[in-house]
């Protein structure tokens, strides 16, 4: 069986999820072009292919259509956005994810950046190393509100770290989990009432119709002032143009993004701000992460491939 390889960081961090595939004696072709493949790349390579461990690669429903002998899409991470499930579905092809591999990466990056904002760390560092020796005044986190969108996975692992900080957690997410929230003390609010008391937001939900461009010129009029931004979670979620205008003009004190409409973000106004932190998307790329992402990514596939019922399947 042939098994087409997109995320350059696989099996990066041991050699176990790649000895897992080669033992069951795959043709493997991995990606050696330094990128995510565009769509007509994918289109070519798609074609013959049995299995495919992807990243963030299109995987539109044309190129799935296009894919005649393709038994499973395994997911490298968690979203879903770049997959037409739909398409996939009704192909037959089995889709599946890792979901919970990456949890603590990236709900250490995103109170990182929490940090990182409140006490203006990459803008003391940069200028301690260009001679400056300059008192730079930041903001407590100790004991200020939290707010965070959506409370899956990822968002109560951010709850954990704010306990730590003894931070009032304000919560907005549709699906409420009354003995959760009752254990660790936070409380649920509309997102209204979030945006309007949180010194800190930080986002964890999936980019899909109802999500994109949640956070707009509307919500960000709403917001505290003074208050900062953390996305960790997609891109789309925020209206990247309406942040820019929240930003500089003051109404935001600062955000903090590691996820963006357009990756890399070439062309984006907000690498012009002084009070943006701005990372490559990174969420997800610790040592563990890695390696519990390639494992359960091979893992995934195998079962799929030798006719068993995969532990992450979503469709």
């Amino acid at each position: 069986m042939k098994i087409l390889i997109t995320p350059r960081s696989f099996a990066s961090a041991s050699d176990k999820p790649m000895k897992m595939l080669t033992e069951k004696g795959y043709e493997i072709q991995l990606n050696d072009i330094g990128r995510p493949y565009k769509k007509e790349e994918m289109l070519k390579l798609i074609r013959d292919v049995d299995g495919i461990i992807i990243g963030i690669d299109e995987l539109s429903a044309e190129i799935i259509e296009k894919a005649n002998a393709l038994k499973v899409i395994s997911k490298y991470g968690i979203g879903l956005d770049n997959i037409d499930i739909n398409m996939a579905t009704n192909n037959k092809i089995i889709v599946t994810n890792t979901p919970t591999a990456n949890l603590d990466a990236v709900a250490d990056l995103a109170f990182g950046l929490i940090l990182s904002l409140a006490r203006r760390i990459p803008e003391a560092d940069k200028k301690t190393k260009s001679g400056a020796w300059e008192k730079i005044i930041g903001k407590s986190v100790w004991e200020k509100t939290l707010g965070i969108i959506g409370l899956g996975k990822i968002g109560r692992q951010v709850v954990k770290r704010a306990q730590g900080f003894k931070m009032n957690i304000l919560v907005f997410d549709l699906i409420k989990d009354k003995k959760f929230a009752q254990k660790c003390g936070i409380k649920y609010v509309n997102l209204e009432e979030l945006l309007q008391k949180s010194d800190y937001i930080t986002i964890h939900i999936p980019l899909n119709d109802a999500t994109r461009d949640m956070i707009s010129y509307e919500e960000l009029e709403k917001i505290k002032e003074g208050a900062f931004l953390i996305n960790t979670s997609r891109g789309g979620i925020v209206d990247e143009g309406a942040l820019y205008n929240a930003l500089r003009n003051n109404k935001l004190r600062g955000a903090a993004l590691d996820v963006y409409n357009n990756e890399p973000p070439r062309e984006s106004t907000l690498k012009e701000l002084d009070n943006v932190i701005m990372t490559p998307h990174i969420g997800a790329y610790t040592e563990e992460a890695i390696e519990n992402m390639s494992i359960q990514a091979a893992q995934n596939l195998i079962d799929v491939l030798e006719g068993r019922e995969p532990q992450n399947r979503v469709n």
